[in-house]
């Protein structure tokens, strides 16, 4: 059971695409010593978990080996083990090495082709497993590729940029050799590959043709896109104007031959076109613009990328403003009008409102508010006063804002407090002139009832008992002063002539009105009992 044989150390997996191979190092005797490797993976649905010979790492003289055609499932986890072996003698098996292909797999260099045509370079490339069965990466279409690119001097500077399978390489200096190497990734996986080999091609300079159109640049404004460029021909040129989707670019496939023409902007003589009618905000375009001389000639101009909803600018809302007792009402109108469903859509845009006092002699700040909706108020306004107000659209998902609004100027009502105040304190004063006044009055109607009621009876005595043989019937209520009255012996015949009746008539009348209630005072019925008393005497 004793071995001298000692176990390999610092055990090394390194996976490019499918290529798969096992390093090793190894501290003990070489001689006549081989190595042979075993393997497992978690198979979930066998639940299988033996030991295997590893194929390709069988009794082995050198301290790597390569596995590729034992690995076929690349997202399962696996575990390698190796030993030593001498004829019967065996090590102990190494540490176990554990690795799941996928994870650790490294994506080879791409295949690279070049061609120096008119003053520009054609580059070619093909995906890091083109042409094999077995692959690690699926989807080819998923890869995307870096360029670096210097001029092959002692003084060189790097430029990088990101290329499709088939491009172009502009922008060179004419006879010129240029260096350059390719790297694919695949950024759904956050994977970076290895460089190509170093490729050198020398440039040829470019044809001079005159009609050419240049500085090809696209204006777009609220989803309303131009093409523009211009002519230093002084010649009949006509124009066509060319679209490609860029999705086609991505494709490994030649795509040269499914550019299509812009409707409207074909066979034209204007250096202007527009081509909002192809624009989609879900995809990418390239436009070119090709010219046709009176020779029927052609030539290709640079081509330009459009990106819809960055390429195209927001343009300035409109503003609608209106004013109430305390509040500034503003109505915006959405750039490119309400009916633009791309600019409300996809920019999800909100607005920035600018307000301020216009005065001569103001040095308040302008203020700012930022609103959702398109209807929005301000308030903290100061009455009679002219406010100014602008509207400014942006969009914080694309980092765009639009220029301001045309500024709008209303002016506050006047003060309505000071009214109010007076209005309340007159209110309120003739309140307390009432509450005053009511009392006072109430009493002067009291006190002139009860003058009217001694002074001026409303009910008179009966005539019957006005007076008496001319003298008058004094008020029971008023106490007179006593005239002298003279004593007369004399008395006249008449008055014992009065019949009984008249006076049995003087007492039923003086009845009556003691019952009415005007007369009730005590006073005067003894007055009364006297009178009838005297009266009898005389008429005995």
């Amino acid at each position: 059971g004793q071995t001298n044989l000692k176990s390999p150390q610092d055990i090394q997996v390194y996976v490019i695409n499918t290529n798969f191979t096992l390093r090793w190092s190894y501290a003990g005797n070489y001689s006549n010593v081989t190595f042979s490797a075993e393997y497992r993976f978690d198979d979930y649905m066998t639940d299988e978990r033996e030991w295997k010979e590893l194929p390709g790492c069988q009794k082995v003289t050198h301290t790597e080996c390569d596995f590729s055609s034992g690995i076929t499932e690349y997202y399962d986890k696996h575990h390698v083990r190796i030993r030593a072996e001498r004829m019967e003698e065996v090590s102990p098996w190494s540490s176990i090495f554990e690795m799941t292909p996928f994870v650790i797999a490294q994506i080879s260099p791409p295949g690279v082709e070049l061609q120096s045509i008119n003053g520009v370079i054609k580059i070619k490339i093909s995906p890091p497993e083109a042409n094999q069965v077995q692959k690690m990466w699926i989807d080819d279409l998923s890869f995307k590729y870096n360029l670096v690119i210097w001029e092959n001097s002692s003084n060189a500077e790097f430029r990088y940029q990101h290329i499709f399978p088939n491009d172009i390489i502009d922008d060179l200096a004419p006879d010129t050799t240029y260096c350059l190497k390719v790297q694919a990734t695949y950024p759904s996986d956050s994977k970076e590959g290895l460089f190509s080999p170093i490729y050198c091609i020398k440039t040829t300079r470019k044809e001079n043709v005159p009609f050419c159109a240049t500085n090809v640049t696209v204006l777009a404004l609220n989803m309303k896109f131009h093409l523009h460029w211009n002519n230093r021909y002084k010649q009949h040129v006509s124009y066509n104007v060319q679209y490609l989707i860029a999705y086609l670019k991505t494709l490994y496939e030649d795509y040269s031959v499914k550019w299509l023409s812009v409707p409207g902007c074909e066979n034209i003589t204007d250096t202007h076109c527009n081509f909002s009618s192809i624009v989609s905000t879900s995809g990418l375009l390239y436009l070119r613009v090709q010219a046709m001389s009176e020779y029927n000639t052609s030539c290709l101009s640079n081509e330009v990328k459009v990106d819809p909803l960055v390429t195209n600018e927001i343009g300035p809302p409109g503003l609608n403003v209106d004013i109430s007792d305390v509040l500034l009402h503003i109505e915006i109108s959405p750039p490119g009008g309400s009916e633009n469903e791309a600019m409300r859509d996809h920019y999800d845009l909100s607005y920035r409102v600018l307000y301020w006092k216009n005065s001569p002699n103001n040095e308040e700040e302008t203020k700012m508010k930022e609103i959702k909706q398109t209807i929005g108020t301000i308030s903290d306004l100061a009455p009679s006063t002219l406010y100014c107000v602008k509207v400014q659209a942006f969009s914080k998902a694309y980092n765009k804002s639009s220029h301001f609004s045309k500024e709008e100027c209303i002016k506050t009502p006047g003060d309505k407090i000071l009214p109010l105040i007076i209005l309340a304190t007159f209110v309120t004063a003739l309140i307390a002139v009432l509450l005053v006044a009511t009392p006072l009055v109430f009493a002067l109607y009291q006190a002139y009832n009860k003058i009217k009621h001694v002074f001026f009876p409303s009910c008179q005595p009966p005539l019957n008992i006005e007076g008496f043989e001319g003298q008058l019937f004094n008020s029971p209520y008023l106490s007179t002063t006593e005239e002298p009255i003279e004593n007369c012996s004399i008395i006249e015949a008449i008055i014992t002539e009065v019949n009984q009746i008249d006076l049995k008539d003087y007492k039923h009348s003086k009845q009556s009105s003691r019952d009415s209630g005007n007369y009730s005072n005590d006073d005067d019925t003894s007055g009364s009992k006297v009178s009838e008393e005297t009266v009898e005497k005389e008429m005995e």
